[in-house]
C-alpha cells in the first residue's frame, strides 16, 4: 500500500504526440473561429453589418430584413435621405417634417401633418418605432412592407408630393450621394428601390425599449404605488388591444370614434370596400404616448386625458364597433388618473434623444 497512494502519471511517448497534436488544433480552431467572428461586422461586399436589435422580452420581429441586409451604410443613406427636403417637390418637407423625434417621429402636437403648397393631410402621421413587428402599416393598413409604406408619402401630392424621377434628378450629381448608394447598394446609378431600401434601414431600425417600464420588468427600477396601481388598471383595461410588451396587437378596430363630417374617413373600408371593415384603424402603440400628440388617426384629440375619456363616455355604437367596447370602459376619475400615470411610465427618454436617429450635420 506505500507506494499506491501516490499518483505517478506517466504519457507514452505516442501518446503525448497525439496530445501535443490535438492542442494545436484545438488552437488554431479556436483562432480560425475569433477571426471569423471578427469577419461578421463586413459582409461579403466589404459592408459594416449591423445586427437587428431584438430587445429582451419582445417576441420575434415580423420583418428580419432578409430582403434588405441591414448595413451602417445604407443605415446611414436611409438617415440622410430621410431628412434631406429634396425627397419633396417644394424641398421644404422631408420625411423629418411629418416625423420628428421629439414626438417618437410622429408630428409632434399637431393634428394633421401638413404637406407641400400648404396641404393639409387626412391623417396624424403614425410614430415611427418598433416596426419590424409589424405585418401591416399606416393607419388603414394598405401596405404591407416598409419600402411600400415609404413610398406613398413621397409620392402623395399633400405630402411630399414628388416622383422618384424627380428626386434622382436633384441628388444624381450629388458626389456624397453617389458614394454612399454605390457603397451601399454596390451599383453605379441611384434607383427608386434603393432609395426605399436606405429608408426601410433607417425606419426599421428604429427600437424604442428603454423606458421606466422596461426598466421595472428587468427589476432595475420599481414603480410608484400610484404608477402600480395604474398598471394594474391598465392590465385590466386596455391590454386586450394594447398587449405587452409592444403594446399594439397590429390590428385594425372600430373604437367608435365618431365619422368627422369634414374628414369623412371610414379607415379600413377606403382600402378594401367591404361594409364590415368600416371605421377600423391600426391600434397604436402606447409607447411614447405621453409624448406623442396629437392622438387618434386624426389627431382629434390633443390630450392623454380626452383619449381616456373617449373610452369612458364617447364610443358611439355602430354595426362595426369592436364587441369589448360595447358599453364603454367604467373608470373612477381616481383610476382614469392612475392609467394617465402609468402611461408615463412608457416614455423612452433616450430614443427621444439617440443620436444614432438625429438629423446628420
Amino acid at each position: 500500500m506505500g507506494n499506491s497512494s501516490k499518483l505517478a502519471v506517466q504519457f507514452h511517448p505516442v501518446r503525448k504526440s497525439f496530445l501535443t497534436i490535438l492542442f494545436l488544433s484545438l488552437i488554431v480552431f479556436l483562432s480560425t473561429y475569433l477571426l471569423g467572428s471578427c469577419k461578421k461586422e463586413q459582409d461579403t461586399n466589404g459592408l459594416a453589418v449591423l445586427q437587428q436589435e431584438i430587445p429582451a422580452g419582445f417576441p420575434q420581429p415580423a420583418y428580419t430584413f432578409q430582403d434588405n441586409p441591414l448595413s451602417k451604410e445604407g443605415f446611414e443613406l436611409g438617415r440622410k435621405l430621410f431628412y434631406d427636403g429634396r425627397l419633396s417637390i417644394d424641398n421644404l418637407h422631408p420625411c423629418s417634417s411629418c416625423h420628428q423625434q421629439i414626438g417618437g417621429f410622429g408630428t409632434f402636437e399637431h393634428d394633421r401633418s401638413h404637406g407641400v403648397f400648404d396641404s393639409h393631410t387626412l391623417r396624424n402621421a403614425p410614430v415611427l418605432f418598433n416596426l419590424a413587428w409589424s405585418t401591416s402599416f399606416h393607419w388603414d393598413g394598405e401596405f404591407a412592407s416598409l419600402k411600400d409604406a415609404a413610398a406613398q408619402p413621397i409620392n402623395g401630392h399633400v405630402e411630399m408630393g414628388e416622383s422618384f424621377e424627380g428626386i434622382i434628378n436633384k441628388i444624381k450629381d450629388d458626389k456624397d450621394y453617389q458614394e454612399r448608394f454605390k457603397k451601399a447598394f454596390r451599383f453605379p446609378f441611384i434607383r427608386p428601390e434603393y432609395i426605399l431600401k436606405a429608408l426601410s434601414q433607417f425606419t426599421g431600425y428604429m427600437i424604442s425599449a428603454d423606458s421606466k417600464y422596461d426598466r421595472y420588468k428587468k427589476g432595475t427600477e420599481v414603480f410608484t404605488v400610484q404608477e402600480d396601481r395604474g398598471y394594474q388598471l391598465y392590465k385590466a383595461n386596455c391590454a386586450t388591444c394594447h398587449p405587452e410588451p409592444l403594446f399594439t396587437d397590429y390590428s385594425l378596430r372600430n373604437i367608435g370614434l365618431p365619422v368627422d363630417n369634414f374628414l369623412k374617413d371610414y379607415g379600413r373600408l377606403r382600402i378594401t370596400g367591404k361594409k364590415e371593415d368600416s371605421l377600423k384603424f391600426k391600434v397604436p402603440t402606447l409607447r411614447n404616448t405621453y409624448i406623442s400628440s396629437n392622438y387618434m388617426h386624426d389627431g382629434r384629440f390633443n390630450t392623454l386625458a380626452q383619449c381616456i375619456n373617449h373610452y369612458r363616455n364617447g364610443v358611439q355604437q355602430s354595426t362595426t364597433l369592436d364587441p369589448i367596447l360595447t358599453g364603454g370602459i367604467t373608470l373612477t376619475n381616481a383610476e382614469a388618473n392612475d392609467i394617465f400615470v402609468f402611461l408615463r411610465t412608457l416614455t423612452d427618454s433616450a430614443f427621444l434623444r439617440d443620436p444614432r436617429f438625429q438629423q446628420p450635420q
